[in-house]
């Protein structure tokens, strides 16, 4: 069975836009939970945009010993005012998983996977500090990457295939190529002995074709088209529609 782990930066992003504390992010969280959802997913970045690290302690708190919580972030962007770094929210918070993703202050939203030739040599003291705080720890990784088994001789558990690409295509009606790759990468990752976790502009309308291409698929992170999708519909039945597509 497919896990969905919820998103919810985009509360964030609305409480942060007027001040206060509305709307709450905790009470959308547990909205999600009550609603079947098995995780609930942040990425707290250092410029407090949306999520904070107080945010990330409440969250934690809530899912404990009930359903999955999964912190992203980039490891390597150093602490700072406000930001305490990747590393010292996931030792206070413990949570189930830490995916780790290559994004940059600058960036709006993640656009890529790591580059392992590049990035093999830091990540893998970083995948045991995080593991020795008991995270899961996941690597997001393009459906591309040549070298997507090399996460396993890190130490991860897991990647994330960036399912950017495939939505962009899905949306402009060809989208059989991209597709694919997201179907091998799944493949060779799983005979590595790695779980597959996918994210990233998935939808009600994309995230069907994606789950009977990976079957094995562990869990899918949704958040921006999630959020976007209940303020029509509503957050309760949204994350239901999802869980009903996850299942057939």
């Amino acid at each position: 069975m497919t896990l969905l782990s919820v998103n919810v930066n985009k509360i964030a992003v609305l409480r942060n836009s007027r001040g206060g504390s509305e709307p709450d992010v905790c009470r959308a969280a547990q909205t999600c939970i009550a609603a079947g959802a098995a995780g609930i997913t942040v990425h707290p970045r250092p410029d407090r945009r949306h999520i904070w690290p107080e945010d990330v302690r409440l969250l934690g708190e809530l899912c404990r010993s009930r359903v999955e919580f999964n912190i992203e972030g980039n490891g390597f962007a150093p602490p700072r005012d406000g930001y305490p770094g990747l590393l010292a929210l996931v030792e206070r918070t413990r949570p189930t998983q830490c995916t780790l993703v290559p994004d940059s202050d600058s960036q709006i939203t993640s656009d890529h996977g790591f580059d392992l030739q590049r990035d093999a040599a830091r990540l893998k003291p970083l995948i045991a500090q995080l593991q020795a705080s008991g995270a899961r720890v996941s690597l997001f990784m393009d459906a591309a990457a040549a070298d997507i088994e090399r996460a396993a001789e890190l130490g991860a558990e897991r990647v994330e295939l960036y399912t950017g690409p495939y939505a962009e295509a899905f949306a402009l009606g060809h989208y059989a190529r991209e597709l694919d790759a997201c179907a091998r990468a799944a493949e060779r990752a799983q005979a590595a002995g790695l779980g597959v976790n996918a994210g990233h502009d998935l939808s009600q309308a994309n995230l069907g074709a994606l789950k009977r291409a990976i079957p094995h698929l562990a869990e899918v992170s949704i958040g921006h088209a999630l959020i976007g999708e209940a303020l029509y519909a509503g957050l309760t039945p949204t994350v239901q529609e999802y869980l009903k597509i996850l299942a057939a």
